[in-house]
């Protein structure tokens, strides 16, 4: 997720050809407060960060978790924090992209939907018990659960079961999936012992693992606290104790990062990249990521946007060109699609959007439109430049834009609601951290999903097929079409991939990857 950009410069929005300038103030606010009920264990602030060699690392993020349960909400905030937490069955080779070994040390397919997973025997969760297959098949059973609400819930839901006995974890899928294993590379396992004690309230509130940190403590909507898991099963990270802060301002996390009261700053604007580089204590992390942006619209209660006209209109009333030289410098790429070409599955066939103001009106006023008022969801994650941009494109193009700006917690509840009442347009940013295709077009656009505010028969039975195809050339083919459907009926319209803007202390030794992990295990800082 990213945060608010601070105001740039005359020169900065000249560079915009023609695009009228936003007049609305750059939109602030703290990211998502955690539910009241997130009552937190009393730690004093942190009141500096960590001086080289001290073990010690403050991180900033453009927001607090959204959740600390794994099996809930994958945010990138959210996210950040809990994998230090947890362990997840398989990784990823940040070189190659390939699922490699983790808690699965060797796994076989042994009919085209059965899978046998073979687990490490020497890992224990923080409180000391041990973790088995038994847990693993919990973590997906729980995500599996309707009663559950797991957001992540399209993600698994080719799995028909999971069990566990010993060290041996089986998992049967309703049809022979070809992306079981990307999506494992998300799977935090969670202790099934603590969570049914404790319940999953309480799990949220005192989250336990088996990773390479342990829950200290959290100050909801501000911090969150872990130190080094020292019965962890690989080897002892060099950083023994990390601090996560919300500081949503993107100017504020350069100050911190300036004055060295933080390490470690996510979610860096192309502006403040250009700050950093000029100081001698800080350094830019960068790295094309498969997360795409994106606009998405209500085709279902969205008013004007119940229009497929209207929804042409507003995808050629974006000059994306101009969006992303001017604002994202060097640090997005135009896509063809809601989707990024690090993805199995992107669409290479379709044309690049079309930026064409005099069409979009035509259609507007086709459509009956002009002079509308639409209404547009975001959140103080977001670039709110950005934003203002594509919400002047499209008042050039005839309609009225409504902003409403809500803290994350609150939009992404919104958006999931099955009521389809969140408005007509909504901004936002996905990735999910599986390079593939089926992660984005299903939860996106797929009938029924929590995410999906579209419905088409066609594309709901090629992404169907999809999911169970195995062969990667007709994958291929099926995702054509899909994206092909998708690109005449316009749920949706892909604005750019995203890099990752990473600030940090110059002796700070990290690599960020495609994925936006963001393991602190992997960090260490030069003497």
């Amino acid at each position: 997720m990213r945060a608010p950009r601070q105001p740039r410069t005359t020169r900065t929005r000249t560079a915009f050809r023609g695009l009228r300038a936003p007049r609305a103030a750059a939109l602030g606010g703290l990211a998502a407060l955690l539910a009241a009920s997130l009552t937190a264990c009393a730690l004093p602030t942190t009141t500096g960060g960590s001086a080289p060699g001290s073990a010690r690392l403050t991180a900033d993020l453009a927001g607090y978790p959204s959740s600390l349960d794994p099996g809930l909400q994958y945010d990138t905030d959210s996210y950040s924090v809990y994998r230090n937490i947890f362990d997840q069955l398989l990784h990823r080779d940040p070189k190659t992209n390939k699922p490699i070994p983790w808690l699965a040390t060797h796994w076989r397919r042994t009919t085209p939907t059965t899978w046998v997973f073979t687990l490490r025997d020497d890992v224990r969760f923080s409180d000391g018990s041990r973790l088995t297959a038994a847990d693993a098949a919990f973590s997906i059973q729980r995500i599996l659960d309707p009663k559950f609400g797991s957001q992540q819930y399209a993600n698994f839901s080719a799995i028909a079961s999971a069990t566990g006995h010993g060290d041996t974890l089986t998992i049967r899928t309703k049809y022979p999936s070809p992306t079981l294993l990307t999506y494992l590379t998300t799977l935090s396992v969670v202790p099934e012992a603590y969570v049914k004690k404790v319940g999953n309230d309480r799990f949220n509130v005192r989250p336990m693992g088996s990773g390479p940190y342990s829950f200290v403590s959290a100050i909801p909507g501000s911090q969150v606290v872990l130190r080094r898991n020292e019965s962890y099963w690989g080897a002892q990270p060099p950083i023994r104790r990390v601090t996560f802060r919300a500081v949503p301002s993107p100017a504020s996390r350069v100050a911190d990062l300036t004055s060295g009261k933080a390490d470690i700053a996510d979610g860096m604007t192309p502006d403040t990249a250009i700050q950093m580089k000029s100081a001698s204590n800080l350094k830019v992390l960068s790295a094309p990521t498969e997360r795409v942006s994106y606009l998405a619209f209500n085709t279902i209660k969205g008013g004007p946007t119940d229009d497929p006209r209207v929804r042409q209109a507003i995808s050629l009333a974006i000059d994306y060109k101009a969006l992303i030289s001017a604002l994202e410098q060097g640090y997005g790429k135009r896509v063809d699609s809601v989707l990024t070409p690090l993805a199995v599955g992107y669409p290479k066939q379709l044309a690049p959007y079309t930026y064409d103001p005099a069409k979009a009106r035509a259609l507007i006023k086709e459509a009956g439109a002009a002079g509308k008022t639409v209404v547009m969801a975001t959140s103080p994650t977001y670039d709110p430049q950005i934003v203002q941009v594509i919400q002047a494109n499209i008042q050039d193009a005839g309609l009225k834009v409504s902003i409403v700006n809500s803290d994350q917690a609150t939009y992404l509840k919104k958006v999931q609601s099955p009521a389809h009442d969140w408005g007509s347009i909504r901004f936002g940013q996905w990735s999910c951290s599986c390079l593939d295709a089926d992660g984005v077009a299903y939860p996106l656009f797929r009938s029924g999903t929590v995410w999906s505010s579209y419905h088409n028969p066609d594309f709901d039975a090629l992404v169907d097929k999809a999911r169970r195809t195995i062969d990667p050339v007709a994958r291929d083919r099926l995702y054509a079409k899909a994206y092909g459907i998708l690109d005449k009926d316009t749920p949706g319209v892909g604005l750019f991939q995203i890099y990752s803007i990473y600030g940090a202390n110059k002796r700070l030794l990290w690599h960020p990857d495609a994925q936006q992990s963001f393991y602190v295990a992997d960090m260490r800082f030069t003497p």
